[in-house]
């Protein structure tokens, strides 16, 4: 259940958090922003809540057959998709002419251990989650 509720709280980040970071003056509110900037940090925010949904459906879905294996798959598929947010973001710095802070804001790359966390996050769900089947599995074999 730890597990669950790790990739939930990765799910939680990326569904919630572009909107709390992003819909105000610094971003989407911002008048000196183009509208084509405005454009695609709409998609991004967009794509975080697609993301969250998808990684909470995966993490929560009902099995209608007891597979161990659809289970783990599953929780795989929750960890690529609560993950993949925050790897983008993390990456984003790498392009050319990018700044994770507009320098009106501040400066450096305040929400780098957010992303690692919340990416961590998901994966260190899948591994505990996973773990304890593996363990439960070995219990039913003895």
């Amino acid at each position: 259940m730890l597990g669950k509720a790790l990739l939930t709280l990765s799910a939680a980040g990326s569904i919630l958090g572009p909107f709390i970071a992003d819909f105000n003056e610094t971003h989407v509110l911002n008048p000196r922003w183009p509208p084509h900037a405005k454009f695609h940090n709409g998609q991004t925010m967009s794509m975080g809540l697609g993301l969250g949904l998808a990684t909470l459906f995966y993490t929560w879905r009902s099995m209608s057959s007891n597979s161990i294996e659809m289970a783990r798959d599953s929780l795989f598929t929750a960890a690529v998709f609560g993950s993949i947010y925050w790897v983008t973001g993390l990456s984003a710095i790498l392009y050319p002419g990018t700044l994770a802070v507009d320098p009106e804001f501040g400066e450096g790359f305040p929400q780098f251990w957010l992303f690692v966390g919340l990416g961590a996050s998901a994966w260190l769900g899948w591994f505990v989650e996973t773990w304890g089947m593996k363990a439960e599995t070995e219990k039913k074999t003895l």
